[in-house]
């Protein structure tokens, strides 16, 4: 071979070599323990910046100090040892969004839980994002119904409302929001459910339930359990909202259930404390409050130029003897727009779900309710509330006059009715026509125990022979003949047994 060939091989070689500079910068775990690691090097890391371990596991910056950085491991961090190199990687925090992402149990990073293989996106949205501006919303004007006759009656929701669901443990917050989920089926409302410092069987039960019942399609679950670091439950409601706001931003309506912001406020001040960030009331740190009103601000309805889409969120707060006057509960109080208080008592003595109707309240969802349900719904909370104090005067045994006694065998079949099985969510139509009957005084013949049977066979009657009056009744939402619903109401009790119980 000649040397002016050589020449030329190498001439070629040395002309397509890539002298391209690639930079990485790289720092040094000074120290790390329980899911947090202390780092020198990184004098450029942004907050909120996503880093990677020499393990593979992935981090977050949360302190910006002088000479360190305080970094939150979201993963597999006992093999992490001081002295390991850290690299930045110069992209906020991500997590994988999108259709494919529905009918699945993941984790807060998008890894799939369910056994059903790996999520097939390579779409991602950042964990942290600003919420819409206020000229970004319009004012809530859509309900969205929850199933629950004593929710969408009393307390009604919109479709962008942020709407608290409180009260101790064992009193059903999970199981309404599990209902509400449930009921969004055959509708346009995708669902995210937060299992935050749950157990696992208790996810898998949620999951079991929600296949049951044909939900689990529209759903995403997202589980940080009880046993991961508090660095994954803090950042799982944040992670749950970037998947959800995928969906908002083109135009969709989402429910998103965080249960529950206590335990994410637990983690929180357990990752606060290892930072070694000053601990304040409680021992939560200062930000407490910021960091649930930047997750709940992204709730939102979106204007119609930024396609109208919906973000509607259903925080569960756990208070400790029905103490609502707490730091945390307080703080979600004032954040959400109103809140749904379920009372130990009331669950005990079998009025499920136990809504307390003196201490629920809804600031925004009265302007989405449909016209029928405000129309029936509107003496409701003021016959209710009439009858707990009448009940609790009656139990002195004194004579009671016949309009009192008619009073609380009205208050009576008010408690009944609203009283509702789990899992057993009911379309608006047949709410409205129950209540309908129940507020006009036409179930004053029907005796309290045969009251739910009449319910039962007062829908099947309904739909059967009025099968388009109850379809206009649940698409327009409004009487389109009130005279002539209430003649079918009438006429239904006329043939109504209520010897069937009683012979």
């Amino acid at each position: 071979m000649s040397n002016n060939t050589v020449t030329q091989r190498l001439s070629d070689q040395i002309n397509q070599f890539d002298v391209a500079n690639h930079i990485e910068e790289i720092g040094i775990i000074d120290n790390v323990g329980d899911g947090i690691a202390n780092v020198t090097g990184l004098y450029d890391a942004m907050y909120g910046e996503m880093i990677e371990f020499s393990n593979g596991s992935l981090g977050m910056v949360q302190n910006l100090e002088a000479d360190t950085i305080g970094i939150i491991i979201l993963g597999e961090y006992k093999d992490i040892q001081e002295g390991d190199l850290v690299r930045r990687t110069g992209d906020v925090m991500q997590v994988p969004v999108g259709e494919a992402l529905l009918g699945r149990v993941v984790d807060p990073m998008g890894n799939p839980l369910d056994g059903k293989g790996s999520v097939r996106t390579s779409n991602t949205r950042p964990v942290e994002f600003e919420a819409p501006g206020i000229m970004d919303r319009q004012s809530i004007n859509q309900p969205l119904q929850t199933g629950i006759k004593a929710i969408d009656s009393l307390v009604p929701i919109g479709r962008g409302q942020r709407e608290l669901i409180i009260g101790d443990r064992k009193t059903g917050k999970t199981t309404l929001a599990v209902d509400t989920i449930i009921n969004q089926k055959n509708t346009d409302v995708l669902c995210i459910y937060v299992a935050i410092g749950q157990k696992a069987s208790t996810v898998k039960n949620i999951a079991t339930i929600l296949e049951k019942h044909g939900a689990m399609s529209h759903t995403i679950i997202v589980s940080a359990s009880a046993s991961e670091t508090s660095s994954l439950l803090y950042i799982s409601p944040y992670a749950a909202t970037a998947m959800a706001e995928e969906f908002m931003y083109n135009g969709r309506h989402v429910l998103i259930v965080y249960d529950d912001l206590s335990k994410q406020a637990t983690a929180y001040r357990e990752m606060s404390l290892l930072l070694k960030r000053p601990p304040g009331r409680e021992a939560y740190p200062g930000d407490v409050f910021y960091t649930h009103s930047r997750l709940l601000e992204r709730a939102a309805k979106l204007s119609e130029s930024k396609g109208g889409g919906s973000i509607t969120a259903l925080p569960i707060i756990e208070t400790q003897a029905g103490d609502i006057s707490a730091y945390i509960p307080t703080n979600v109080i004032s954040i959400t727009d109103g809140q749904i208080f379920l009372e130990q008592d009331l669950f005990n003595s079998g009025f499920r779900p136990a809504i307390n109707a003196g201490l629920s309240v809804s600031r925004v969802g009265g302007s989405a309710q449909l016209k029928a349900m405000k129309q029936v719904s509107g003496t409701l909370r003021i016959d209710l509330a009439a009858y707990r104090e009448l009940e609790a005067f009656a139990q002195f045994g004194a004579d009671l006059d016949e309009d009192t006694q008619r009073r609380l065998k009205k208050g009576e079949a008010t408690v009944e009715i609203l009283k509702q099985a789990a899992h057993h969510t009911l379309p608006a139509n047949q709410q409205i026509m129950i209540l309908y009957a129940l507020t006009e005084d036409l179930l004053e013949g029907i005796p309290v125990e045969d009251l739910h049977r009449f319910e039962e066979e007062l829908y099947d009657y309904l739909n059967l022979t009025y099968p388009g009056e109850m379809n206009r009744l649940l698409t327009v939402g409004s009487f389109d003949d009130e005279e002539k619903m209430r003649q079918i109401i009438l006429d239904f009790i006329e043939s109504f047994d209520i010897s069937v119980l009683h012979t």
